[in-house]
């Protein structure tokens, strides 16, 4: 079982629509077959699939997919940057996924979070999301910070809500850049011609700021410094391609005759958060990995 509750950035929304967001690898009729069957409840009643939802709504989704076999602990090797009683940052490889969802229900972090720390992780998010807070891309590498308890989880979920939860990235992009910084301050929400895709669109959309500075020239590519205002879905992939810089080897939004690299080249480099028990910052970095180091490389060579 996997417990919601409504914010006020989704209130309005449809529960479909919003359940969609939380699972873009499932599709429409998958979802709506789960509301009819009765594996979603709202304030403790079954809901019809276009209600709107309000702040504070408590949503439970039971998801049969994932609950048939129970999330199993994986030995899978974690590299890990920081850790204590409450929370632990695990530097993620880029091509394992975060946590079970339709069509990954092994190998993914939470499977290795299992094994290696037990029954020692947060329950906020249910059965299949122990410990985790926030979230990256399968093919992104880097940061991500892990609760131990629901104390810390809660208030580590406050930071990143408010903002002050730091988060920087590089990236390689395509093309030059005629001013060494800007913004992109631009919503994002789910693509009305592909539901798997994210977009810059004023409806149906959340707001989305992103901070970029150029950290070296590489000919027709720029490798970029980037800070994470928000948090939103594919967020610095969708800002990069819309000012027309998509991240290199991006299989979704980049050009389809761009460089492929089997994921792109985008690292969470940073993290930064005040920690939730004792109030110190804390601040972890990660080192730029081998296929960022090797295609800089290529680039750098030409």
């Amino acid at each position: 079982m996997i417990r919601f509750i409504v914010s006020d950035e989704r209130a309005g929304m449809r529960l479909d629509k919003m359940m969609a967001e939380e699972y873009p690898g499932a599709s429409r009729s998958f979802i709506q077959k789960m509301i009819a069957d009765g594996n979603v409840v709202l304030n403790g009643r079954a809901p019809s699939k276009s209600e709107r939802l309000k702040a504070g709504d408590e949503i439970l989704i039971f998801l049969a997919s994932i609950a048939d076999t129970a999330v199993e602990p994986e030995n899978i090797p974690l590299d890990i940057r920081y850790e204590d009683g409450d929370i632990l940052v695990v530097n993620k490889p880029r091509g394992m996924v975060v946590h079970p969802a339709v069509g990954n229900s092994a190998g993914t972090l939470v499977n290795a979070l299992l094994f290696y720390c037990g029954g020692s992780l947060s329950d906020i998010n249910g059965d299949t999301r122990p410990g985790i807070v926030h979230r990256l891309d399968k093919d992104t590498s880097g940061l991500l910070i892990v609760a131990k308890n629901n104390d810390s989880h809660i208030l580590v979920a406050e930071q990143i809500k408010n903002h002050s939860f730091k988060r920087e990235y590089s990236a390689v992009v395509h093309g030059g850049f005629k001013e060494l910084s800007g913004v992109v301050d631009a919503p994002i929400g789910r693509s009305g011609r592909d539901r798997k895709k994210m977009c810059v669109r004023e409806d149906n959309s959340r707001g989305a700021v992103t901070y970029f500075e150029v950290a070296e020239e590489l000919g027709q590519f720029t490798l970029l410094k980037l800070r994470l205002k928000t948090g939103r879905t594919h967020q610095i992939r969708v800002h990069m391609a819309h000012i027309g810089h998509p991240v290199a080897g991006d299989p979704v939004y980049g050009p389809k005759n761009g460089v492929r690299l089997n994921g792109q080249c985008l690292h969470a480099g940073l993290v930064g958060f005040i920690h939730p028990r004792d109030g110190r910052y804390i601040e972890v970095t990660s080192e730029l990995p081998d296929y960022f180091i090797n295609f800089l490389g290529k680039l750098r060579s030409l």
